[in-house]
Order: structure tokens, then C-alpha cells, then sequence
């Protein structure tokens, strides 16, 4: 189980990426009983003492690279530069990061961090990605790196590469829900007011970028979905709740989620119905029900569209543990045993 965190700062780190590793895996969320652990959270650094950040201000790293050597997870904050040459890995750091995987722990990297993994040696062979705006550096850099800028993130084995900034939220949740279970992702999430998967890629955001906005407007309303999953929501009923019109409500939506209402919600239902599967005795039926769903069929349509099995072979191999998922968008691409794979 996942319970120690190591995330590596270097100098000129992002402290927006140092900042949502710290907000998944270092607030400590044990005391609330959705299955989130306290965990063994680190920071460390090569040289510990003070940090640069991108950001232009310092922070103290007290722990050495050490600190890292027996941790369930390492995280490869972005650091250095990029452009046009990249920022030269400490060779200390490269070992850390192939020990990690050697010995079967997580390694996960933020936007740009996936350049310490590449000159590591360990993305040989594997798919990953980064920031749209590297991606084509980083596959003429290192040609036997499977590069796809089209993605949220990438899992490949033990090792997880996330695009851009914000992406390290999906591709942390994601690691999350391996771990612990769709519960635990969830609890997260709603803590963050991020949806717990995201639809689509960064292709989306390449040359078209969004003006940076909070959820402070809807914050209260995506509260309110996520605890009424089972009533219809309407745009305009939603609309009215959050005293705007139907035309802005959809756009702050889109804004604030990345996605559209009605897919937010059936992603918040599959959710549901996740922990419901892992850990309730509830019949499909009564699952389709309790998650807002209604009909079993509707469940079962949009539980393979989206977890890429059926709720019944769901429950009968991941009861009481956690669904592994394919690369990108954050869900399973028939990662299970063949008999499992039935309609249900």
C-alpha cells in the first residue's frame, strides 16, 4: 500500500507543481474514514539547505536525497530549464530514481520533470509525456521514449508521467485510486474541488490556452452535485442554483472542470458507483440506483464506456482493492484476467 511520499525539489523548482504533490499526499486526511492514510510525506533535494524556485523566492529542504531510498513514491518535481538545452540531472538523483523503479516503487513525474526520468534511462522504452510545449524536445531527445503530447498522463508499468502543471492533479488522483480505491480518490478530490478524472487530453489546450480561473463561483454547486448524485440535474436547474444564466453557467463550468455538466456528473456516478461496487453489498440494480443512474443499463453503458469493464466483473475482481487504468485519461484499457472481462 502507498503510504511514503518523496517528492524531489531541485533547484529553480515549480512550486505550483511542488505545491499540488503537497496538497494530494502531505495534508493529512486519516481522520475523516474514506481509506486516505497519513502519509509519510518528504521533501528532499541533493543538496539540502535552501531551494530556489521558479517563482523567485527560496525554501529549505532539510532532507537529503536519502530520504527517498525506501519510499512507496517518488515524485520528479519540473525544475531547471528546458529550452533550448536541458538542465543538466544530478547523477545522485538519476540513481534514485532508477533504484525506485528497480525496486517496484511509484515514480511519477510533473510536466517537465519527465526530462530527469528520460535522462535517467528509465522511460527507454516506455510511453510518457509532458508539457505540450516539450513534447517534441523530448522525443527528439531521447528517441527511445514513446512521447504522447495528446495526454492527461501516462502509466506504463511502475512509472507515471504527467503533461503540464495541473495534469499532476489527474495523474496523482490516478496513482491514488490504484492504490487506495476509488473512495479515497474521491475524498481527495472533492477536497481539492477538482474533478476526480478529466475528460479528453492536453490537445485540447495546445495554442488555445484558458484564462487561469478558480472554482470559487462554482465551489458550492459541484459540492452539492457530488452529494446529490441520484436527483436529475438539469443545465437549467443548475444554472438556477447558481443564480446565472444557462450560457454562462455551461461556460464557467467548462472553465472551472475542463469538461461539460453532463460529463462531470456521469464521471461523478461511475465514481459513485465504484465505491459503491468495492465496498457495499448492493445489488447492480440497487448500485445503478444509489449512484444516480437509475437503470442498470444505463450503469453498465457508462461504466465500460469509462472504467472499460462491467460492474459486476468490476466487483468481482477488485472488491475491497483498487482499479489500475490505462494510460491518458485515466481509465483501465481491459487491464484485467480475461474471465473477468464479461458483461454483467
Amino acid at each position: 500500500m502507498l503510504k511514503s511520499v518523496a517528492v524531489v525539489a531541485l533547484d529553480n523548482v515549480g512550486p505550483f507543481e511542488l505545491g499540488l504533490v503537497a496538497e494530494v499526499f502531505a495534508l493529512d486526511r486519516s481522520h475523516r474514514g474514506t481509506g486516505v492514510p497519513r502519509f509519510d510525506f518528504r521533501l528532499v533535494t541533493d543538496v539540502p539547505g535552501p531551494v530556489r524556485t521558479s517563482g523567485g523566492y527560496t525554501i529549505m529542504v532539510e532532507r537529503g536525497l536519502e530520504a527517498a531510498a525506501d519510499a512507496d513514491l517518488v515524485v520528479m518535481a519540473p525544475f531547471g530549464r528546458w529550452k533550448p538545452e536541458p538542465t543538466p540531472v544530478p547523477p545522485a538523483v538519476q540513481e534514485v530514481l532508477q533504484h525506485a523503479v528497480r525496486r517496484g516503487a511509484w515514480v511519477l513525474s510533473v510536466c517537465t520533470g519527465a526530462f530527469a526520468l528520460a535522462e535517467a534511462g528509465i522511460l527507454d522504452g516506455r510511453k510518457a509525456t509532458t508539457h505540450w510545449r516539450n513534447a517534441g524536445q523530448l522525443a527528439s531527445g531521447y528517441p527511445r521514449v514513446e512521447v504522447d503530447e495528446n495526454v492527461l498522463y501516462v502509466q506504463d508499468g511502475n512509472v507515471i508521467t504527467s503533461a503540464g502543471t495541473a495534469a499532476g492533479i489527474d495523474a496523482a488522483l490516478h496513482l491514488v485510486r490504484v492504490e487506495l480505491g476509488a473512495r479515497a480518490a474521491s475524498s481527495i478530490a472533492r477536497d481539492m474541488v477538482v474533478p476526480p478524472h478529466r475528460d479528453g487530453g492536453q490537445a485540447q489546450y495546445i495554442d488555445r490556452p484558458l484564462a487561469v480561473t478558480g472554482c470559487d463561483t462554482l465551489e458550492d454547486t459541484l459540492v452539492w452535485i457530488s452529494g446529490n448524485l441520484e436527483q436529475e440535474h438539469s443545465i437549467t436547474a443548475l444554472a438556477a442554483r447558481a443564480h446565472m444564466s444557462e450560457r454562462t453557467f455551461a461556460r464557467r463550468f467548462k472553465a472551472e472542470t475542463g469538461t461539460t455538466p453532463s460529463a462531470w456528473i456521469n464521471a461523478q456516478r461511475v465514481l459513485r458507483a465504484q465505491e459503491l461496487l468495492e465496498e457495499s453489498e448492493l445489488s447492480i440494480e440497487e448500485v445503478a440506483r444509489a449512484s444516480g443512474f437509475g437503470q442498470a443499463v444505463l450503469l453498465r453503458h457508462h461504466f465500460n464506456r469509462d472504467v472499460g469493464i462491467s460492474p459486476a466483473a468490476y466487483r468481482r475482481v477488485f472488491r475491497g482493492r483498487a482499479v489500475r487504468h490505462s494510460p491518458g485519461r485515466g481509465y483501465p484499457l481491459h487491464p484485467y484476467p480475461p474471465a473477468a472481462a464479461d458483461a454483467g
